[in-house]
Parts: C-alpha cells; sequence; structure tokens
C-alpha cells in the first residue's frame, strides 16, 4: 500500500531555507544558469552551511529519535535546482545527518504545488513568490528572513505566532485598518462571543496541537505562543476562538502594540510568524522569523 502521513506533522522547506546557498545565488544572478549548474557539480562534495530554518528542521527531526518506526515529523525538500544541481543539497543533507529523504526538484518552476501533493501542514521558503502561491492555495508558507541559529537552546522546540491574518482571518484587521483603534475595540467587545474565521496557520496549529497531545503537557518538547498587538478587552474574542477550536496555546501575550521582538527573546522563540513585514524586521537579527504574506497588510 501506498505511504500516507495522515499522523505525521510534514514541513515541506526549500533547499535555500535549509541551507546557506548565497553564494550560489551570487554566481546564478551574474553568470546565469549554466555558469550555476557548473558551480554546483564542481562543489557537490563540499558540505553546504546551515540556513535560515536548518536548526529548526534539526530540532523537529529529533522528535523522530525515540519512534523510528513511526515518526512524528516528516521533512519534504522542494527545490528549484535540477536533479543533477541538487545532489550537492542531498550530499549536505547527508553529511549534516538530517534523515530527509524525500524531494521534489523542479529545475526552475515554482515547487509551491508539491507542497499540496506532499500534504504539507508548513511550507518554508525564502522565495516570496512561492510562499505567496502557496499561501493562495490554501497551505500555510512563510518567508524565511532570519539567522541562520536558533536562538533557543534547549531540546524544547518553540513556535510564536501572531493572530490577526496569521491563525487567524484578517477580519478583525480589515475594520483596523479602515476605521482605526477605537472601532476595531468596540466591534471585538461586540463580537466578543462571535469565533474569529481561521486564518492561513490554523491547521497548522491544529497539527501541532495533535502532535503535542501524544505528551503529557509536563514532558511535551513542543511549546506554543501566541504574540499579539491586541490587548484587554480584545483579548477575549481570541480566547473564546482557540476554545471553540479546541486547541491548546500555551502562551499568550496580549501586548497592546509594544515592539514584539524582547517578548520573544523571552520565550526563546524558534520561529515566529508574522504578517507585517515591519514586526518581521525588528525581530529577524535576533529570532528565526517568518513572513506570512496574507491579509489587508500585504494587499
Amino acid at each position: 500500500m501506498p505511504i500516507e502521513f495522515n499522523d505525521t506533522l510534514v514541513i515541506a522547506i526549500s533547499s535555500t531555507a535549509l541551507f546557506d546557498l548565497a553564494e550560489s545565488h551570487r554566481i546564478y544572478m551574474e553568470s546565469g544558469v549554466d555558469s550555476y549548474a557548473q558551480y554546483q557539480i564542481d562543489h557537490e562534495d563540499e558540505m553546504l552551511k546551515p540556513g535560515a530554518a536548518f536548526g529548526l528542521v534539526k530540532k523537529l527531526l529529533s522528535l523522530n529519535e525515540t519512534k523510528k518506526d513511526t515518526p512524528k515529523v516528516e521533512v519534504i525538500l522542494l527545490s528549484r535546482n535540477s536533479a543533477d544541481t541538487g545532489l550537492r543539497v542531498f550530499n549536505s543533507i547527508e553529511n549534516h545527518q538530517l534523515k530527509i529523504t524525500r524531494a521534489a526538484f523542479t529545475s526552475g518552476n515554482s515547487p509551491y504545488l508539491y507542497a499540496e501533493a506532499f500534504g504539507a501542514h508548513l511550507f518554508l521558503s525564502t522565495n516570496p513568490k512561492d510562499v505567496l502561491q502557496a499561501i493562495n492555495a490554501g497551505i500555510a508558507a512563510a518567508t524565511i528572513v532570519s539567522p541562520t541559529q536558533s536562538n533557543n537552546d534547549s531540546d524544547i522546540i518553540k513556535f510564536a505566532f501572531d493572530g490577526d491574518a496569521v491563525l487567524f482571518s484578517d477580519e478583525a484587521e480589515q475594520i483596523f485598518q479602515q476605521d482605526g483603534l477605537e472601532e476595531f475595540t468596540r466591534s471585538e467587545k461586540q463580537s466578543a462571543q462571535k469565533p474569529l474565521e481561521g486564518g492561513p496557520f490554523k491547521n497548522f496549529l491544529q497539527a501541532l496541537h495533535k502532535l503535542q497531545k501524544e505528551y503529557t503537557q509536563d514532558n511535551c518538547p513542543i511549546r506554543t505562543a501566541l504574540v499579539t498587538a491586541r490587548s484587554a478587552p480584545a483579548h477575549e474574542r481570541v480566547i473564546r476562538t482557540l476554545r471553540y477550536w479546541d486547541i491548546r496555546i500555551d502562551e499568550a501575550l496580549f501586548l497592546g502594540g509594544m515592539d514584539k521582538t524582547k517578548f520573544l527573546k523571552a520565550f526563546g522563540a524558534d520561529v515566529f510568524f508574522d504578517d507585517q513585514e515591519g514586526h518581521i524586521d525588528r525581530a529577524k537579527s535576533h529570532i528565526p522569523s517568518g513572513h506570512v504574506p496574507s491579509g489587508v497588510i500585504n494587499e
């Protein structure tokens, strides 16, 4: 029977998010695809350095070490390389001892369709166009614009999410952008009992929650945090929405417009997802971060 990933968290990742391919990209931009291809072939036995999402991927794959017969996480490589030039990437995967065995090489085409075919809960890339296509196809996706090293040295994997236009739809954000804070607050207080619609990362959070339930709360290796600019009284609708979804968030930070960066550092996030590039720009030098091109802010 064909292999299925029904009870597995599936992460799709581009080669440029997994490894540092800056020099290869420079050659491609300056000299074209033929020179790039030859460079990759000439250096295919030279191990690539970790990229923006390497630390996160390594920690996620470590969850499989306890139950190797039934992996909890599957990481799939999606690459614009050809199979020929992608050999260097696979050699580096082997040299770094990452248990990644499945891949799609598309020879320059966008690989986002394969994220859906593999059943990916999350697609991480450094190519904003690929990420936008994935978001439009209903896949949780983000452009990684972060340091190559994880800020969290513990064994616990920590995910931080913005709320509106990431976990939730941007219905409330639209009111804020159009009518201002006062009307946003009035509307959210009035709608406190009405759950928000899900955003692009709802299904990913749901998959994380399902994985978390395989552990006791005291021994869970995954921790989640909502880090939002909302404050009271707009907090109530968020709490009731998560309760309605029956999804656990371990920590919720209602910051009322304060800069999120120092709170993300205090949480020790392995990755932070937000729809606003300004928040990403402030956080990315300290916290591995992913821009989610969703909602009215990104129109």
